[in-house]
Protein backbone atom coordinates (compact mmCIF):
# COMPACT_ATOMS: atom_id res chain seq x y z
CA UNK A 1 0.00 0.00 0.00
CA UNK A 2 1.44 3.40 -0.98
CA UNK A 3 2.46 5.72 1.81
CA UNK A 4 0.84 9.13 1.98
CA UNK A 5 2.76 12.34 2.64
CA UNK A 6 0.83 14.95 4.54
CA UNK A 7 1.48 17.82 6.88
CA UNK A 8 2.42 16.83 10.38
CA UNK A 9 -0.61 16.81 12.65
CA UNK A 10 1.38 18.81 15.19
CA UNK A 11 4.03 21.42 14.75
CA UNK A 12 7.72 20.73 14.83
CA UNK A 13 9.50 21.93 17.96
CA UNK A 14 12.25 24.20 16.71
CA UNK A 15 15.72 25.50 17.51
CA UNK A 16 17.05 28.46 15.53
CA UNK A 17 20.84 28.78 15.38
CA UNK A 18 22.58 31.98 14.25
CA UNK A 19 19.07 33.39 14.40
CA UNK A 20 19.87 37.11 14.22
CA UNK A 21 16.54 38.88 14.85
CA UNK A 22 14.44 35.97 13.59
CA UNK A 23 13.41 37.30 10.17
CA UNK A 24 13.66 33.78 8.72
CA UNK A 25 11.11 32.56 11.28
CA UNK A 26 8.48 35.26 10.73
CA UNK A 27 6.24 33.08 8.52
CA UNK A 28 6.93 29.73 10.15
CA UNK A 29 4.53 29.74 13.12
CA UNK A 30 1.99 27.46 11.34
CA UNK A 31 4.67 24.80 10.89
CA UNK A 32 7.25 25.16 13.67
CA UNK A 33 7.06 26.21 17.30
CA UNK A 34 10.49 27.68 17.93
CA UNK A 35 11.27 27.14 21.60
CA UNK A 36 14.97 28.03 21.56
CA UNK A 37 17.22 30.40 19.62
CA UNK A 38 20.85 31.46 19.76
CA UNK A 39 22.48 34.65 18.51
CA UNK A 40 25.73 36.41 19.32
CA UNK A 41 24.94 40.11 18.83
CA UNK A 42 22.87 41.57 21.71
CA UNK A 43 20.77 44.06 19.68
CA UNK A 44 19.70 41.28 17.32
CA UNK A 45 18.83 39.14 20.33
CA UNK A 46 16.64 41.89 21.74
CA UNK A 47 14.81 42.36 18.44
CA UNK A 48 14.33 38.58 18.23
CA UNK A 49 12.78 38.58 21.68
CA UNK A 50 10.50 41.43 20.61
CA UNK A 51 9.29 39.59 17.48
CA UNK A 52 9.34 36.10 19.03
CA UNK A 53 8.46 36.54 22.72
CA UNK A 54 7.70 32.83 23.22
CA UNK A 55 11.18 31.73 22.13
CA UNK A 56 13.93 31.50 24.74
CA UNK A 57 16.96 33.36 23.44
CA UNK A 58 20.38 32.12 24.51
CA UNK A 59 22.74 35.03 23.99
CA UNK A 60 26.37 34.28 23.28
CA UNK A 61 29.08 32.76 21.15
CA UNK A 62 28.21 29.28 19.92
CA UNK A 63 31.91 28.40 19.80
CA UNK A 64 32.11 28.70 23.58
CA UNK A 65 31.40 25.38 25.26
CA UNK A 66 29.21 26.88 27.98
CA UNK A 67 26.91 28.49 25.41
CA UNK A 68 26.84 25.36 23.27
CA UNK A 69 25.94 23.19 26.25
CA UNK A 70 23.20 25.62 27.32
CA UNK A 71 21.66 25.36 23.85
CA UNK A 72 21.85 21.57 23.89
CA UNK A 73 20.35 21.27 27.36
CA UNK A 74 17.46 23.59 26.58
CA UNK A 75 16.81 21.92 23.22
CA UNK A 76 16.69 18.48 24.84
CA UNK A 77 14.39 19.75 27.57
CA UNK A 78 12.00 21.17 24.97
CA UNK A 79 12.25 17.98 22.86
CA UNK A 80 13.42 19.93 19.81
CA UNK A 81 13.03 17.92 16.59
CA UNK A 82 13.70 20.67 14.02
CA UNK A 83 16.87 22.75 13.67
CA UNK A 84 17.16 25.84 11.47
CA UNK A 85 20.79 26.95 11.01
CA UNK A 86 21.50 30.20 9.18
CA UNK A 87 25.18 30.97 9.87
CA UNK A 88 26.61 34.40 8.97
CA UNK A 89 27.35 34.76 5.27
CA UNK A 90 29.71 37.75 5.30
CA UNK A 91 32.71 35.43 5.20
CA UNK A 92 31.73 34.13 1.77
CA UNK A 93 29.53 36.92 0.39
CA UNK A 94 30.35 38.36 -3.03
CA UNK A 95 30.67 41.82 -1.49
CA UNK A 96 33.00 40.56 1.22
CA UNK A 97 36.79 40.57 1.14
CA UNK A 98 37.12 36.81 0.65
CA UNK A 99 37.12 35.83 -3.03
CA UNK A 100 39.07 32.52 -3.14
CA UNK A 101 38.78 29.25 -1.23
CA UNK A 102 42.16 29.81 0.46
CA UNK A 103 40.70 33.05 1.82
CA UNK A 104 37.38 31.41 2.80
CA UNK A 105 39.05 28.82 5.01
CA UNK A 106 40.97 31.52 6.91
CA UNK A 107 37.72 33.24 7.96
CA UNK A 108 36.40 31.65 11.19
CA UNK A 109 32.83 32.68 10.35
CA UNK A 110 32.81 30.08 7.59
CA UNK A 111 33.29 27.27 10.13
CA UNK A 112 30.41 28.19 12.42
CA UNK A 113 28.17 25.68 10.65
CA UNK A 114 30.27 22.86 12.13
CA UNK A 115 29.51 24.10 15.63
CA UNK A 116 25.86 23.92 14.61
CA UNK A 117 26.34 20.34 13.43
CA UNK A 118 27.83 19.45 16.82
CA UNK A 119 24.54 20.54 18.34
CA UNK A 120 22.59 18.55 15.73
CA UNK A 121 24.62 15.47 16.69
CA UNK A 122 23.72 15.93 20.35
CA UNK A 123 19.99 16.56 20.04
CA UNK A 124 19.34 14.26 17.05
CA UNK A 125 16.43 16.17 15.42
CA UNK A 126 14.13 14.74 12.76
CA UNK A 127 14.75 17.64 10.36
CA UNK A 128 17.61 20.10 9.81
CA UNK A 129 17.48 23.09 7.46
CA UNK A 130 20.74 24.92 6.67
CA UNK A 131 20.73 28.22 4.76
CA UNK A 132 23.53 30.40 3.43
CA UNK A 133 24.58 32.35 0.35
CA UNK A 134 24.82 30.37 -2.88
CA UNK A 135 28.64 30.51 -2.94
CA UNK A 136 28.68 28.39 0.22
CA UNK A 137 28.25 25.26 -1.93
CA UNK A 138 31.49 26.08 -3.78
CA UNK A 139 33.58 26.21 -0.62
CA UNK A 140 35.84 23.35 0.36
CA UNK A 141 36.47 22.69 4.05
CA UNK A 142 39.24 20.70 5.74
CA UNK A 143 37.55 17.50 6.87
CA UNK A 144 38.80 13.96 7.58
CA UNK A 145 42.31 14.67 6.23
CA UNK A 146 41.00 16.18 3.00
CA UNK A 147 39.18 19.12 1.48
CA UNK A 148 35.47 18.58 0.85
CA UNK A 149 32.35 20.56 -0.02
CA UNK A 150 29.56 20.93 2.53
CA UNK A 151 27.42 18.56 0.47
CA UNK A 152 30.12 15.91 0.51
CA UNK A 153 30.61 16.33 4.25
CA UNK A 154 26.91 16.11 5.01
CA UNK A 155 26.48 13.03 2.83
CA UNK A 156 29.44 11.31 4.48
CA UNK A 157 28.61 12.37 8.03
CA UNK A 158 24.90 11.57 7.90
CA UNK A 159 24.60 8.69 5.44
CA UNK A 160 21.96 6.30 6.70
CA UNK A 161 20.63 8.96 9.12
CA UNK A 162 19.25 11.75 6.91
CA UNK A 163 18.19 12.08 3.32
CA UNK A 164 19.88 15.25 2.09
CA UNK A 165 18.64 17.71 -0.51
CA UNK A 166 20.81 20.71 -1.40
CA UNK A 167 19.90 23.28 -4.02
CA UNK A 168 20.28 26.96 -4.92
CA UNK A 169 17.06 28.96 -4.68
CA UNK A 170 16.40 32.45 -5.99
CA UNK A 171 13.84 34.13 -3.73
CA UNK A 172 12.36 35.85 -6.81
CA UNK A 173 11.26 32.44 -8.11
CA UNK A 174 9.05 31.97 -5.05
CA UNK A 175 7.08 35.20 -4.95
CA UNK A 176 9.61 37.52 -3.30
CA UNK A 177 10.06 40.78 -5.28
CA UNK A 178 13.83 40.54 -4.80
CA UNK A 179 16.50 38.50 -6.56
CA UNK A 180 18.35 36.78 -3.73
CA UNK A 181 20.12 33.48 -4.32
CA UNK A 182 20.49 31.19 -1.33
CA UNK A 183 21.83 27.73 -0.73
CA UNK A 184 19.36 25.66 1.28
CA UNK A 185 20.03 22.14 2.51
CA UNK A 186 17.18 20.06 3.92
CA UNK A 187 18.04 16.99 5.98
CA UNK A 188 15.17 14.61 6.80
CA UNK A 189 15.16 11.43 8.82
CA UNK A 190 13.29 8.35 7.68
CA UNK A 191 9.58 9.05 8.09
CA UNK A 192 9.84 12.59 6.74
CA UNK A 193 10.03 13.91 3.19
CA UNK A 194 10.88 17.13 1.43
CA UNK A 195 9.64 18.25 -1.98
CA UNK A 196 11.26 21.24 -3.61
CA UNK A 197 8.72 24.08 -3.89
CA UNK A 198 7.27 24.96 -7.27
CA UNK A 199 8.47 28.19 -8.82
CA UNK A 200 5.99 31.00 -9.49
CA UNK A 201 4.83 31.46 -13.07
CA UNK A 202 5.88 35.13 -13.05
CA UNK A 203 8.31 36.99 -10.84
CA UNK A 204 7.02 40.05 -8.95
CA UNK A 205 8.58 43.32 -10.09
CA UNK A 206 9.53 46.34 -8.01
CA UNK A 207 6.76 48.31 -9.73
CA UNK A 208 4.15 45.71 -8.77
CA UNK A 209 5.43 45.55 -5.22
CA UNK A 210 6.01 49.20 -4.24
CA UNK A 211 4.95 51.28 -7.26
CA UNK A 212 1.72 52.33 -5.56
CA UNK A 213 3.40 53.86 -2.51
CA UNK A 214 3.55 57.66 -2.16
CA UNK A 215 6.57 59.39 -3.67
CA UNK A 216 8.94 60.85 -1.07
CA UNK A 217 11.98 63.07 -1.17
CA UNK A 218 14.78 63.21 1.37
CA UNK A 219 13.46 63.82 4.88
CA UNK A 220 9.76 63.62 3.93
CA UNK A 221 7.27 61.44 5.79
CA UNK A 222 3.94 59.85 4.90
CA UNK A 223 0.93 58.60 6.82
CA UNK A 224 1.87 55.01 5.99
CA UNK A 225 3.64 53.03 8.69
CA UNK A 226 7.43 52.82 8.15
CA UNK A 227 7.21 54.92 4.98
CA UNK A 228 9.46 57.87 5.76
CA UNK A 229 12.54 58.95 3.82
CA UNK A 230 15.98 59.20 5.35
CA UNK A 231 17.78 62.53 5.21
CA UNK A 232 20.62 62.75 2.68
CA UNK A 233 23.28 65.31 1.86
CA UNK A 234 22.60 67.95 -0.77
CA UNK A 235 25.38 66.50 -2.93
CA UNK A 236 23.91 62.99 -2.89
CA UNK A 237 20.45 64.32 -3.63
CA UNK A 238 21.76 66.26 -6.60
CA UNK A 239 23.58 63.22 -7.98
CA UNK A 240 20.45 61.10 -7.83
CA UNK A 241 18.08 63.76 -9.17
CA UNK A 242 20.10 63.56 -12.38
CA UNK A 243 20.30 59.75 -12.40
CA UNK A 244 17.73 57.82 -14.47
CA UNK A 245 15.96 54.68 -13.29
CA UNK A 246 18.25 51.65 -13.32
CA UNK A 247 21.40 53.77 -13.72
CA UNK A 248 24.30 54.74 -11.48
CA UNK A 249 25.34 58.33 -10.82
CA UNK A 250 28.80 57.24 -11.97
CA UNK A 251 27.32 57.16 -15.48
CA UNK A 252 26.31 60.83 -15.35
CA UNK A 253 28.34 63.21 -17.50
CA UNK A 254 28.06 66.17 -15.12
CA UNK A 255 26.40 65.23 -11.83
CA UNK A 256 28.64 62.35 -10.76
CA UNK A 257 30.11 61.54 -7.33
CA UNK A 258 33.16 63.70 -6.78
CA UNK A 259 35.79 64.50 -4.20
CA UNK A 260 35.96 67.79 -2.33
CA UNK A 261 38.33 69.11 -5.00
CA UNK A 262 35.75 68.38 -7.71
CA UNK A 263 37.51 65.40 -9.26
CA UNK A 264 35.53 62.28 -10.08
CA UNK A 265 35.34 59.50 -7.50
CA UNK A 266 35.97 56.03 -8.86
CA UNK A 267 33.60 53.35 -7.65
CA UNK A 268 31.57 50.29 -8.47
CA UNK A 269 28.81 50.81 -11.06
CA UNK A 270 26.21 49.24 -8.77
CA UNK A 271 26.73 51.93 -6.09
CA UNK A 272 24.97 55.32 -6.21
CA UNK A 273 22.48 53.33 -8.28
CA UNK A 274 18.73 53.43 -8.73
CA UNK A 275 17.07 50.04 -8.92
CA UNK A 276 14.85 49.06 -11.88
CA UNK A 277 11.07 49.22 -11.83
CA UNK A 278 10.30 46.28 -14.08
CA UNK A 279 12.21 43.41 -12.53
CA UNK A 280 12.63 42.09 -8.99
CA UNK A 281 14.87 44.20 -6.79
CA UNK A 282 18.56 43.29 -6.62
CA UNK A 283 19.77 41.62 -3.44
CA UNK A 284 19.23 43.99 -0.52
CA UNK A 285 22.40 44.49 1.51
CA UNK A 286 23.01 45.47 5.11
CA UNK A 287 23.92 49.05 4.12
CA UNK A 288 20.63 50.09 2.52
CA UNK A 289 20.82 53.25 4.63
CA UNK A 290 23.19 55.10 2.32
CA UNK A 291 22.98 56.25 -1.29
CA UNK A 292 26.62 55.27 -1.84
CA UNK A 293 25.85 51.64 -1.05
CA UNK A 294 24.86 48.84 -3.45
CA UNK A 295 21.54 49.10 -5.36
CA UNK A 296 20.00 51.11 -2.53
CA UNK A 297 18.24 54.02 -4.30
CA UNK A 298 14.55 54.20 -5.21
CA UNK A 299 13.85 53.79 -8.98
CA UNK A 300 12.44 57.32 -9.23
CA UNK A 301 10.20 58.84 -11.91
CA UNK A 302 11.05 61.38 -14.59
CA UNK A 303 9.63 64.78 -13.65
CA UNK A 304 8.52 67.58 -16.04
CA UNK A 305 11.68 69.55 -15.19
CA UNK A 306 13.88 66.71 -16.43
CA UNK A 307 14.97 65.57 -12.97
CA UNK A 308 14.09 62.26 -11.29
CA UNK A 309 11.95 61.98 -8.17
CA UNK A 310 12.67 60.06 -4.97
CA UNK A 311 16.37 60.93 -4.70
CA UNK A 312 16.76 58.76 -1.62
CA UNK A 313 17.32 55.24 -0.38
CA UNK A 314 14.35 52.92 0.00
CA UNK A 315 12.16 53.43 3.05
CA UNK A 316 11.79 50.67 5.64
CA UNK A 317 8.32 49.93 4.32
CA UNK A 318 9.69 49.48 0.80
CA UNK A 319 12.49 47.26 2.11
CA UNK A 320 10.02 45.15 4.07
CA UNK A 321 7.79 44.63 1.03
CA UNK A 322 10.73 43.77 -1.22
CA UNK A 323 11.91 41.27 1.42
CA UNK A 324 8.45 39.66 1.91
CA UNK A 325 8.21 41.03 5.46
CA UNK A 326 4.86 42.36 6.68
CA UNK A 327 5.16 46.12 5.96
CA UNK A 328 3.04 46.86 9.04
CA UNK A 329 5.25 44.81 11.37
CA UNK A 330 5.79 46.41 14.75
CA UNK A 331 9.32 47.61 15.46
CA UNK A 332 10.93 47.93 18.89
CA UNK A 333 11.69 51.45 20.02
CA UNK A 334 15.21 50.46 21.09
CA UNK A 335 16.33 49.55 17.54
CA UNK A 336 17.40 52.30 15.16
CA UNK A 337 16.47 52.61 11.50
CA UNK A 338 19.99 51.51 10.52
CA UNK A 339 19.96 48.53 12.87
CA UNK A 340 16.71 47.28 11.35
CA UNK A 341 18.19 47.73 7.88
CA UNK A 342 21.27 45.70 8.82
CA UNK A 343 18.99 42.93 10.10
CA UNK A 344 16.88 42.88 6.94
CA UNK A 345 19.94 43.00 4.70
CA UNK A 346 21.49 39.87 6.20
CA UNK A 347 18.31 37.79 6.40
CA UNK A 348 16.75 35.17 4.16
CA UNK A 349 13.30 36.41 3.00
CA UNK A 350 10.64 34.76 5.16
CA UNK A 351 8.47 33.84 2.16
CA UNK A 352 11.32 31.78 0.71
CA UNK A 353 11.89 30.01 4.02
CA UNK A 354 8.16 29.35 4.32
CA UNK A 355 8.13 27.85 0.81
CA UNK A 356 10.80 25.40 1.95
CA UNK A 357 9.49 24.50 5.37
CA UNK A 358 5.85 23.96 4.42
CA UNK A 359 7.06 21.30 1.99
CA UNK A 360 8.64 19.22 4.75
CA UNK A 361 6.08 16.57 5.59
CA UNK A 362 5.65 13.52 7.74
CA UNK A 363 5.05 10.26 5.95
CA UNK A 364 1.92 8.59 7.31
Amino acid sequence: MAKNCKNTTSKFIGLSLFSSAGVAELNLAPYIDFKVANELIPIRCKVHEFWHPNTEMIVGDITENSIKQAIIEKAKKEKVNFVLATPPCQGVSLIGKNKRNDQYIKDPRNFLIFHGLEIVDEINPDVVVIENVDRFVKMYFPYDNGMYSLEQILNEKYKGVYSIDIDIYNAADYGVPQSRRRMIAVLCKKGFSFTRPKKVDKQVTVREAIGGLPSLESGQTSELKHHSARVHTAEHIEYMQHTPTGKSAFQNEVFFPRKSDGTRITGYPYTYKRIDWDRPAPTITMRSDTISSTHSVHPGRLLPNGLYSDARVLTLRELFILSSIDPDIDLPSFASDSQIRYIVGEAVPPLLMESICKNIKKIE
